[in-house]
């Protein structure tokens, strides 16, 4: 039986990730999953494929504060609650080709992370009144919206893909790589490798609850799974692993030869829902 065996999410876009036990299911996605975002002043994001050093931004939630940190500065709390940023300039920030409504969470956020990253940046929460739709060309005939996530609120990916790719890397001599490299959600055991390309609708069980997730669209995969998440950087010996392995197998003749790795999900049911680490997962193959 498939097990959920991990829960990330990732409150800023591109910096560090937290793993979780239990994380609650929005429709948007997992609680505070990309509900951040660091942007430069006319509200355009910042993301590692240019600032690789955003990895080691690290997050945590305390009370109600989100909680952030960095080799070499000051802790920074910035509230989870976006009613409580009272005084917040409205800004359009831009995330890919969408441009929505968000607040800046002020000049104190704007000096750490420009300080960090050394270029003029600014830290903006996604507006509760604002709303990113979902290309309906991969939901339809299901209506989603999602955050400062790419494109879709969940990325799943399969504890026996990574293994898989793993092994590819200890063939060559090259070292591992943890799960981070490719910013999961929801780490799937139980599955055979790659099966998650084949899945249509993943049900998760929660005892008197239905929660159904859509698998509906396999992930591109930019030049990020290349940076090591621990130092901010490309690994010396191997800077261009693990994609120089992906690229003799994981070609998607779908996406122009891209490389494809896990597969981006839509919720259907669940809204609310706490998901747990070690819940079991019912997958269906999408024939």
């Amino acid at each position: 039986m498939p097990v959920l065996n991990e829960l990330f999410v990732y409150p800023v876009k591109s910096c560090a990730g937290i793993s979780l036990r239990r994380a609650t299911l929005l429709d948007t996605g997992l609680e505070y999953d990309r509900h951040w975002m660091v942007t430069d002043p006319a509200g355009a994001m910042f993301t590692q494929r240019t600032h690789p050093r955003m990895a080691l931004i690290r997050t945590a939630f305390d009370g109600g504060d989100l909680v952030i940190d960095a080799p070499g500065m000051p802790t920074l709390r910035t509230p989870l609650c976006a009613e409580a940023l009272t005084d917040a300039r409205a800004i359009r920030a831009t995330v890919w080709r969408d441009t929505v409504d968000a607040l800046d969470t002020g000049e104190d956020t704007a000096r750490w992370f420009s300080e960090f990253m050394d270029t003029s940046a600014r830290l903006v929460r996604f507006a509760p009144s604002s709303r990113r739709d979902v290309s309906d060309e991969w939901t339809a005939p299901h209506s989603t919206h999602t955050r400062f996530a790419d494109q879709f609120p969940l990325l799943v990916v399969g504890q026996a893909s990574l293994d898989d790719l793993n092994a590819r890397l200890s063939i060559k001599g090259a070292p591992g790589i943890a799960a981070n490299r490719f910013r999961p959600n929801l780490v799937i055991g139980g599955l055979d490798a790659y099966e998650e390309d084949f899945i249509g609708d993943m049900h998760v069980r929660v005892p008197g609850r239905a929660v159904r997730l859509r698998l509906v669209k396999l992930c591109t995969r930019c030049p990020i799974p290349s940076i090591d998440q621990g130092t901010g950087a490309h690994d010396p010996s191997w800077p261009h692993e693990p994609l120089d392995t992906m690229s003799a197998y994981r070609g998607s003749d779908q996406f122009d030869g891209a490389l494809t790795f896990g597969k981006n999900a839509i919720i259907l049911e669940g809204e609310g829902v706490a998901l747990e680490v070690g819940q079991d997962v019912e997958a269906e193959i999408d024939f």
